[in-house]
């Protein structure tokens, strides 16, 4: 994201919320086997809601349309034998295709906590010659439901399809705001109850290809407005050893990623969670990397997170399913309710990438104003402080950072503050991205199942 107090791209929903102000598997089998019986998980803030489909069970309870479960140590699905033929042109490169395709379609989930926002979460593998979209129709408080709301159309890699959100999809009762389902007009009550997700899965015709979904899950919430949230106390001492990188290194490398390291912060606070866990690309995969650049890794996560209808590489979702690229690693996007419940993850070893808005004053020690970025919390000192991984640095050295922990809370779980100009815009009320293995630790699963995700 940028570093500016200038507006952002990402309109997501700091246009919707000043608008509104203005107006008024892998786990442990036993603890899965636990994670399951209890349904889906809550935060101890009763604020979210978590599903995600990812075990073989959950597969075989939805509605296939020429899919197959597959089995295994991750299960998931794929086409088997494909229900029909679309030609799609992509409206990034005006070429047109012809694909085969076949659906998913999970069953109703109705929400413990009748939501105000819902992100969409995937982990696929998409072979070249595949691709697959993402979509939600939800039920409304008052009965009604939404359309089939597109949350995205995804390849990991960029030859066959470019990666995108979709624009302009609303009801004039919620809006897609890039990777984001809003309720327009939370004030009157109105909230998202239940929805169902469908993944269509295509390929080139006549080849055996297929994507593979392991993991497709939605994170609902309500969390209130407020200016202000409520201090934790510091509970946890521990630092994890997490790579470091600067993206203020690549400022005007490949501009065509939303003008080059400038706005890096999400690729490169993804990359580096991806390596703390054991990621590493092959030489092969970075040689389109000018050999002048440091760092080629961040350069390719930055294309291969990019957003060509957003324009940028701060699509979460997008960031979540990347990292999920990797051998092994999962990817999910979500809120969390204090840094107690980040205190749960360090205590498993598992960092976080925050999301943040906040004026140069408000952050002691980081020495910039922003109205979107993001970076990695890996730790706490004795005193209760953040020790972050702030990718709006220098160099890599400089990179670790130490934030004290009332400010840095507090910018990063509120819904409403003031920019530079002195009007409401929007906070993030806790977004962040969590990285883990598809094989946890019993540690791991239950910290994870602590902050509602399983």
């Amino acid at each position: 994201m940028s570093r500016s107090e200038q507006p952002s791209r990402r309109t997501v929903l700091t246009a919707a919320v000043a608008a509104a102000v203005a107006g008024g598997a892998g786990a442990v089998p036993a603890a899965a086997a636990a994670a399951d019986a209890a349904g889906p998980a809550q935060s101890a803030a009763g604020q979210i809601d978590n599903r995600a489909w990812t075990t073989y069970t959950d597969w075989r309870s939805g509605t296939g349309k020429g899919t197959r479960v597959v089995t295994g140590a991750r299960p998931g699905v794929a086409i088997g034998t494909p229900v029909g033929r679309i030609d799609y042109t992509d409206p990034h490169t005006g070429t047109t295709a012809g694909w085969e395709y076949a659906t998913w379609t999970s069953p109703v989930h109705r929400l413990a906590v009748p939501s105000t926002e819902a992100i969409a979460s995937w982990n696929a593998h998409t072979p070249a010659g595949t691709w697959l979209q993402v979509e939600l129709k939800g039920t409304y408080s008052d009965g009604t439901d939404t359309p089939w709301y597109v949350m995205g159309r995804w390849a990991a890699g960029d030859q066959d399809i470019r990666r995108t959100s979709v624009d302009d999809q609303t009801d004039d009762k919620s809006t897609i705001w890039t990777d984001t389902f809003a309720i327009d007009d939370p004030a009157t009550g109105l909230r998202l109850t239940s929805y169902r997700l469908r993944l269509t899965l295509y390929r080139k015709p006549g080849t055996k290809r297929t994507p593979t979904v392991w993991r497709v899950g939605v994170m609902g919430s309500d969390v209130p407005d407020r200016f202000t949230v409520p201090a934790s106390t510091p509970g946890l001492a521990r630092e994890l050893a997490v790579p470091r990188y600067s993206q203020e290194i690549h400022v005007g490398q490949y501009p065509e990623y939303d003008n080059g390291g400038e706005a890096w912060c999400s690729p490169t606070s993804s990359q580096m969670i991806i390596e703390y866990w054991g990621g590493r690309l092959t030489e092969e995969q970075l040689a389109w990397v000018d050999p002048a650049f440091a760092d080629p890794q961040v350069c390719h996560a930055a294309r291969f997170t990019y957003d060509h209808q957003y324009a940028g590489c701060g699509n979460w979702p997008f960031n979540a399913a990347y990292a999920a690229t990797f051998k092994d690693l999962q990817g999910v996007v979500t809120r969390l309710g204090s840094l107690t419940d980040l205190e749960t993850l360090i205590a498993a070893g598992i960092p976080a990438i925050t999301s943040q808005s906040f004026l140069k004053e408000e952050l002691t020690g980081a020495g910039y104003g922003t109205s979107g970025h993001l970076m990695t919390v890996i730790g706490f000192t004795a005193e209760g402080d953040v020790i972050a991984n702030d990718p709006a640095s220098p160099s890599n050295p400089e990179v670790r950072r130490v934030y004290r922990r009332r400010e840095f809370e507090n910018i990063w779980l509120r819904t409403k503050r003031y920019n530079a100009s002195g009007k409401v815009a929007s906070g993030t009320g806790g977004v962040c991205y969590l990285y883990f293995p598809a094989r946890l630790s019993e540690r791991q699963c239950a910290a994870l199942a602590a902050v509602g995700v399983r």
